[in-house]
């Protein structure tokens, strides 16, 4: 079978095989990426990987802890991975087992669309899929003129919210929020509600994941302030949801 050598978005060299076969996703919006342009080509994802619903392959654990072994008697061609989502060691550990992975590197919106753009011609060698040219139109308008001051947590029990340089703070500013802890040194720092409270945002952006923030869990924490509960897929994931997820949560944020 041939072999091509191709470079991740992090400069990694890594050899597969041609055609590709067999992919193992260890990230949940790659996994529904993937499979919205070859389902027959996913050999097995993450616990976390709930897109496509009915995707009915094997499931190697999740994200931060999968399970090695499963993924290696896959035997599959590529395993995909993203920086933020995966940890390092498990990257390095699959290579050193001789399994090539491609890791994603995305910290915006306009890094998605690369990164998407170079899965799916460098790594799979698939046609581009009509949702991303869709996406990618979709996130070209400029911003509202409008702007809010905002707070996205992403945890609480501790309270843990975006801070800078990541995607969903990039996706925010596009829908005319201003990220209160932008400036912040850390991507997701800690932070009190009396911090939050003292940051005077006009809105607190609550996502159903990681953490499931709902109407009886997150927004009591806040009083005062205009809560909006959002789909957490579509304010993190950069996939098919993001064809819609511009007007959907202009929608949902008011």
């Amino acid at each position: 079978m041939p072999v091509a050598r191709i470079t991740d978005d992090l400069g990694a060299e890594i050899d597969v095989p041609r055609p590709l076969r067999r992919v193992v996703s260890l990230v949940p919006s790659l996994t529904e990426s993937i499979a919205s342009a070859d389902r027959g080509l996913v050999a097995g994802a993450t616990q976390w990987c709930t897109f496509p619903a009915d995707l009915d392959v094997p499931r190697v654990r999740g994200t931060k802890n999968p399970d090695l072994a499963a993924v290696r008697a896959l035997a599959p061609d590529l395993v995909v991975a993203n920086k933020e989502e995966n940890r390092e060691l498990d990257v390095r550990r699959l290579r050193e087992s001789g399994v090539p992975v491609w890791v994603t590197d995305v910290q915006g919106v306009d890094e998605a669309f690369t990164s998407l753009r170079r899965l799916f011609g460098t790594a799979l060698e698939l046609p581009l899929p009509p949702w991303l040219v869709e996406a990618e139109r979709a996130w070209a308008a400029p911003p509202p003129t409008t702007r809010r001051r905002a707070v996205i947590p992403i945890w609480r029990d501790p309270w843990m919210v975006v801070g800078s340089s990541t995607f969903t703070g990039d996706l925010a500013a596009r829908l005319g929020l201003d990220n209160v802890f932008a400036d912040s040194a850390e991507r997701y720092p800690h932070a009190s509600v009396e911090q939050i409270l003292a940051a005077s945002p006009d809105l607190v952006v609550l996502p159903d994941e990681p953490y499931v923030f709902t109407p009886d869990d997150g927004p009591e924490a806040f009083p005062g302030v205009r809560c909006a509960l959002v789909e957490g897929r579509l304010l993190t994931w950069y996939g098919p949801s993001l064809a819609h997820a511009r007007d959907d949560l202009a929608r949902a944020l008011g």
